[in-house]
């Protein structure tokens, strides 16, 4: 006996057949970069509490305020295609802000320098994310437009990062190193829990 979709069930299925024809890697696609862009936010948090001030507060100001237009269209797309956000949210929301804080304290090159870890990082990421979508034939041009404008925002951080004095951080390979490794072990948890 086979069971037939309601009229209802079926309206509803129209009405989001994004959802229901989405690219298989997509959840985890939208999950990790809303907690990526989170995480980018609250980095810039933590260094406009301690540089706001300075110098470098405008700077740090635009790029902060990239990363938060990021979060805030990757929360979107969490409502649009239904995407349960990752569990380690609240972690992500602490940890960025003591990471963006804690280099900020070691000076402004140790904060640029944090800036280029994360976003070489995010590139690459991002880079990864982008060759998967174009293997589907459905692509998802929002979702395809939105990661490459992304990408290439955060690759203007990571030269702003440059260009403002990063490679002058104290222990810059060692620092840099560290971030990016802990960049990677957030993305890998991120897209799964």
């Amino acid at each position: 006996m086979m069971i037939r979709p309601t009229r209802i069930l079926l309206q509803v299925r129209n009405a989001h057949s994004a959802t229901w024809k989405k690219n298989p890697h997509l959840d985890a696609i939208i999950r990790v970069d809303h907690a990526g862009e989170l995480g980018a936010d609250r980095i810039y948090a933590g260094q406009m509490a301690v540089l706001g001030n300075t110098a470098e507060g405008p700077t740090i100001k635009h790029m902060w305020e990239q990363e938060i237009k990021h979060r805030e269209k990757f929360e979107e797309l969490i409502s649009k295609y239904r995407v349960r956000p990752t569990v380690m949210t609240p972690l992500w929301n602490i940890a960025g802000f003591a990471l963006g804080a804690g280099t900020a304290l070691l000076g402004k090159e140790a904060a640029m320098a944090c800036t280029v870890a994360v976003e070489t990082v995010i590139v690459d990421h991002y880079n990864d994310q982008l060759r998967t979508l174009m293997e589907d034939p459905n692509i998802d041009k929002e979702i395809l437009e939105t990661i490459t404008k992304f990408r290439d925002e955060e690759q203007e951080h990571h030269d702003t990062g440059i260009d403002h004095g990063a490679e002058q951080a104290p222990f810059y390979k060692a620092l840099t190193e560290v971030i990016k490794t802990g960049c990677k072990v957030a993305i890998a948890i991120s897209k799964k829990v």
